[in-house]
């Protein structure tokens, strides 16, 4: 017996014997519930027979017998809690094997030369990373209209769909090994228990704590998510360690199938990590702000790592890669998936409707110069002026009050007290001009963080919303970033009426940089050095780095500009 083979042994064993003591805590659980009624059992039979009669006795077995009932229903409505909680399912685009036969032909072949199950199924997700979910509980599988007689006990495989389009097919087969072997544990009877029970005491905590019951339901499901606590607490080092142990297991079993790519692979990880996390903070969320969702998120991923290679000597060589054929191609329509995926991401990040509709429109990487940044330009330079207007900011134009310029915001926070006093009071307005606008926003979610739609109720989306069998909450479930200060939105929205000013007195152009999002491009290059003449402007109430900057592009201050 090899290395390989005699350290998945022992990590299989140990997480079978972290299983075993997760069921000796259910049992003992079950003891302890019904060791009342056994002690009724005992002192009746004992009547029965002649022994510890005496009207004491009598009082001891019916109060025994009394307990024991209480004992026994309670322990019914904690069981029935725990059984019937829906666990969390992680929102997922399915992959039906006839819109990816060759990628399903891929993991079934790594599932045989690993010699564990295939997955049942194949789903993406919105994330650099990839793992196998069990959704063989029955409100899962009524969720996913198929019967529960017909349901498949393996787990579901899912990966990350920046993976697809970044790695190439080897690559993927590479990552997807280690996951892919997990399927083995996974069938192991006691582990399968046991992560029934774990995952039971979790979804019967999330119910209980879930809003909207009334006192009647709620001190029953919260009385039964307090033992949930109990029990899931006692079991949280068990579950730890069968788990780590399932992927120790797992690891060694796959490093019999392509190990050597897969250290490289797994900095293809990295990267495509770094490039997804830029891309939805820098491009796709002022898009989302603006109503619109990119529908090709994960071929911008390649877009955005392609530029990272040609920029950062540390990534040189990357690039090279994409002579190979891409994991995306094992997807018939590559295309069609990728937009799903984009809408979710949307979603989750961000808050988005589940349907596309007037507010909310898919743009193209081509369209998103002109739907996107244009229009975020000019809607923020309006709204900075609208707020100019509420404070009683006098127009810099006399001749023309009604034409908005640059120049009215410079003299503003130039003037005396700019920073301290007429600044903050501006950053202020457009804060809460950015928070009553998208309160007022149909369907989705705030930018800044608030909730907003909230997800899971009945007729609320689309009948297979993947978000439904999550769980009931408010959009977005994973905000990007931490809402914005009002110095940051007027930094913001003065950097706008600069580049809008720009665009109208100076021949500039809005343009896309895949590492930054939005772009001021001057002479067709990109200038990168207007945020420190603005927050100069904006903090100190200095206005000279600003104006030199102005100079040396051409821009005209005193000109009117456009707005939306």
């Amino acid at each position: 017996m090899s290395g390989i083979d005699v350290g998945e042994e022992l990590g299989a064993r140990a997480a079978q014997a972290r299983a075993l003591a997760l069921l000796r805590i259910r049992s003992r659980a079950l003891a302890v519930a019904i060791l009342p009624a056994a002690v009724a059992v005992v002192l009746f039979a004992a009547d029965a027979q002649g022994h510890l009669a005496g009207p004491a006795w009598d009082a001891v077995r019916w109060t025994v017998l009394g307990v024991a009932v209480v004992v026994l229903l309670v322990t019914v409505l904690v069981a029935v809690s725990v059984a019937r909680a829906r666990p969390a399912m992680s929102p997922t685009v399915p992959v039906p094997e006839e819109g990816a036969p060759d990628l399903y032909r891929l993991v079934r072949d790594l599932a045989d030369r690993l010699d564990v199950p295939a997955p049942s199924a194949i789903a993406l997700t919105p994330d650099c990373d990839s793992w196998l979910e069990d959704r063989t509980h029955r409100a899962l599988r009524k969720g996913q209209g198929a019967p529960a007689e017909a349901a498949d006990t393996a787990p579901v495989l899912v990966i990350g769909s920046p993976f697809l389009w970044w790695m190439r097919v080897a690559e993927l087969r590479a990552v997807l090994a280690p996951v892919v072997a997990g399927t083995g544990p996974s069938a192991h009877p006691d582990i399968a228990a046991a992560r029934r029970f774990v995952r039971g005491l979790d979804a019967a905590i999330a119910d209980a704590a879930a809003p909207g019951r009334g006192p009647v339901r709620g001190a029953p499901l919260a009385f039964a998510g307090w033992v949930a606590r109990l029990l899931l607490r006692a079991c949280r080092d068990h579950a730890a360690e069968m788990e780590r142990c399932v992927a120790a297991a797992a690891s060694m079993r796959a490093q019999t199938v392509d190990y050597g790519l897969r250290i490289a692979a797994q900095e293809q990880v990295g990267l495509a990590y770094a490039g997804w996390d830029r891309l939805l903070t820098r491009v796709a969320l002022p898009a989302w702000r603006m109503g619109r969702w990119p529908s090709r998120l994960d071929a911008g991923v390649v877009s955005a790592l392609t530029e990272l290679s040609r920029r950062d000597r540390l990534a040189d060589g990357f690039a090279l890669r994409l002579g190979e054929r891409p994991a995306c191609d094992l997807l018939e329509e590559p295309g069609v998936a990728d937009e799903a995926a984009s809408l979710l991401a949307a979603r989750l990040f961000h808050g988005g409707p589940a349907e596309s509709g007037p507010g909310w429109a898919p743009v193209d990487w081509q369209q998103y110069p002109d739907e996107v940044v244009d229009r975020k330009w000019r809607s923020e330079a309006a709204r900075l002026h609208r707020v100019l207007d509420t404070l009683g900011v006098p127009r810099a134009s006399a001749a023309d009050p009604a034409v908005p310029t640059l120049a009215r915001v410079m003299e503003h926070l130039a003037g005396p007290g700019g920073p301290g006093g007429p600044g903050e009071a501006l950053a202020a307005g457009i804060g809460a001009a950015v928070a009553r606008e998208e309160a007022e926003a149909p369907g989705h979610g705030g930018g800044q963080g608030q909730g907003g739609q909230v997800h899971g109720a009945a007729g609320s989306g689309p009948a297979d919303d993947p978000l439904d069998l999550w769980g009931p909450g408010p959009l977005p479930l994973f905000p990007l970033q931490p809402p914005r200060t009002g110095t940051e939105l007027l930094a913001d929205h003065v950097a706008a009426m600069v580049c809008c000013a720009a665009v109208d007195t100076a021949g500039a152009a809005p343009g896309l940089d895949w590492l930054d999002g939005p772009a001021l491009l001057v002479g067709g290059e990109r200038r990168a050095d207007l945020a420190d003449p603005v927050l100069s402007l904006v903090e100190d109430g200095d206005p000279d780095p600003l104006l030199s900057w102005l100079a040396e592009v051409g821009v005209r201050s005193d000109k009117p500009v456009r707005l939306v």
